[in-house]
């Protein structure tokens, strides 16, 4: 998954928003304010920033050591840095990313945590 392809599945997913809230060179996402994903739009090493189920999150590391390593400048536990143009299975990147965004959902206050999930779930046609 490259870098636009990362951006155009990021923004499909239901009220997500980007922006720049570090600097001009971190691309943020987020869905109802709260970051599920971030990037350097310089895409030099090609990685992303994704929230983890800390469980599955030393999974990843164990199963993929050179591609999946703990969030850099984020929280180790819950967050990992992903070498995403490099993984072996082309699902895998996208399971990633939605991982990450149904994670924040879950977090999120129940009527808005609703409302997200009926748009995601049952999306408009």
């Amino acid at each position: 998954m490259e870098i636009d392809e990362l951006r155009t599945f990021c923004l499909s997913l239901p009220e997500t928003e980007e922006s720049f809230p570090f600097d001009q060179g971190t691309l943020v996402f987020k869905v109802a304010g709260k970051m599920f994903a971030a990037l350097d739009i310089e895409w030099i090493d090609k990685t992303v920033n994704l929230k983890c189920h800390p469980e599955l999150a030393l999974r990843y590391r164990n199963e993929y050591p050179e591609l999946v390593k703990p969030g850099y400048h984020m929280n180790k536990k819950h967050w990992n840095t992903v070498a995403i143009t490099e993984l072996p299975k082309a699902h895998l990147a996208e399971h990633m990313v939605r991982h990450s965004y149904e994670l924040v959902v879950s977090k999120l206050p129940k009527s808005l945590r609703q409302a997200i999930q009926k748009q995601y779930l049952h999306p408009d046609p």
